[in-house]
């Protein structure tokens, strides 16, 4: 202890003899460098070609000339294998909203142009797309025509609702099918044509699909969501989905487990308005008042129309004042009936599954315009079909699956929560 003490105070006497720093003489040192072979990386660079790329979308009525005038191609002999080449041309023809990247020497000289857009062979567009490439070679342009998987790549989303949802989708510069993937998730809950309210919030974890590592342009591919949050009116909802491999589907659940897919949709439509309720109503067609047995939904003629829940096709034909009607036979004596379609998709005793397309909105029969009249019957007995659609019971995730399940809804939450901030960050930047 002494020496230990004997040594702490010498340390304290021995320090402050140090020089001081600030009162050393200063000396600036100035040297030349040479870098060794500058000049001649500086003419190899001068001789290094110089090569340009652009990235653009094609628009409606888009010529050769104007679109590789936009990429900054001013090559004629591009232009005209655009023209002429049958394969080329499939750039230019037909819809546009077609991704392309041109790649062009100094002089705009076409070096390589290709284009991405929905594959076509129809039935493999939302999980496909056609890779157009035009390539300069030693004897003109030559055209490749590819078809590649589309990947998905996990982006986060959130808005605020001010007017409608769709409207907070394309501020939050989300796909249309986003926000009807939320209406789908959420409605059994949230009746979206009602209880809806200014300063409801949403964030979403979803699968964007991307073309060589570029997320596409075009909507009807958008993927999946794989977790989402809605709080309506104060009431905060959320889901996680789940594919169960021992049933070979999947669903969504609430992060406790508990389904969030009921036998049955709240709404044969993605998103319409309702037109006339489950209630007495006075017919536009028989001047009179009568009980409505179903709900009307207004939308355009070609809107699809789903099937509520899983059945098979017990009508599907024209009948009376229905017009084209589709009726499904559902378990424990319930089914469906979906009237004034502009065409029907099914035929009888067709098995369908829940969401499946059945036909189309139209006007056939008694309608004084384009909607699609829904009815729900239990035993033969008219029912609410909003009411049934809440009250249906709900898909379970067998035991063995949960351990799994619950690994897979905490990495869901923590993506939400980082999701969630983007909302308080938009607003800070308004």
């Amino acid at each position: 202890m002494l020496s230990l003490g004997g040594f702490a105070v010498t340390a304290f006497g021995i320090a402050p003899l140090a020089p001081d720093a600030a009162t050393l003489p200063k000396r600036v040192v100035v040297e030349q460098l040479e870098v060794a072979g500058l000049t001649e990386q500086l003419d190899a660079l001068a001789q290094h070609p110089l090569q340009l790329d652009r990235h653009d979308v094609t628009r409606a009525g888009d010529t050769a000339d104007s679109l590789l005038r936009r990429l900054g191609v001013l090559d004629p002999l591009a232009a005209s294998h655009l023209r002429r080449d049958r394969d080329a041309r499939r750039i230019i023809d037909g819809q546009g909203n077609k991704m392309v990247q041109a790649r062009t020497d100094a002089d705009g000289s076409l070096i390589e142009l290709v284009a991405r857009f929905p594959a076509l062979d129809s039935q493999r567009a939302k999980t496909h797309f056609t890779r157009l490439t035009i390539s300069r070679s030693d004897a003109g342009f030559r055209t490749l025509l590819e078809t590649a998987p589309l990947m998905p790549q996990t982006r986060l989303g959130s808005g605020t609702i001010r007017s409608s949802l769709w409207a907070a989708a394309d501020d939050a510069q989300l796909p249309d099918a986003i926000a009807s993937q939320l209406i789908e998730i959420f409605s059994g809950d949230v009746d979206f044509h009602r209880e809806l309210r200014r300063g409801d919030t949403f964030s979403v974890v979803f699968e964007a699909l991307t073309a060589d590592d570029q997320p596409i342009t075009w909507n009807d591919a958008t993927g999946r969501i794989v977790a989402a949050e809605f709080v309506n009116h104060g009431r905060e909802l959320q889901a996680v989905w789940f594919h169960d491999a021992a049933k070979g589907k999947g669903a969504y659940f609430a992060p406790d487990g508990k389904s969030l897919q009921r036998a049955f949709l709240a709404s044969p439509l993605a998103f319409s308005r309702i037109t006339s309720g489950f209630a007495q109503r006075f017919h536009p067609i028989l001047q009179s008042w009568r009980a409505h047995n179903g709900v009307d939904y207004s939308a355009p003629t070609g809107t699809p129309v789903r099937v509520v829940g899983d059945g098979i096709v017990d009508l599907a034909g024209r009948q009376n004042g229905y017009g084209n009607v589709v009726q499904v036979q559902h378990a424990n004596g319930r089914s469906t009936l979906y009237a004034h379609l502009s065409r029907i998709d099914v035929r009888q005793g067709q098995r369908v599954e829940q969401g499946q397309s059945i036909g189309a909105v139209g006007a056939t029969g008694w309608a004084t315009g384009p909607h699609l009249h829904f009815e729900f019957r239990v035993n033969g007995q008219f029912q609410d079909p909003l009411t049934i659609a809440r009250a249906s019971e709900t898909i379970q995730i067998d035991a063995a699956a949960k351990p799994r399940f619950e690994q897979l809804a905490q990495v869901a939450m923590k993506q939400l929560d980082a999701a969630e901030t983007m909302i308080g960050f938009r607003g800070n930047a308004e």
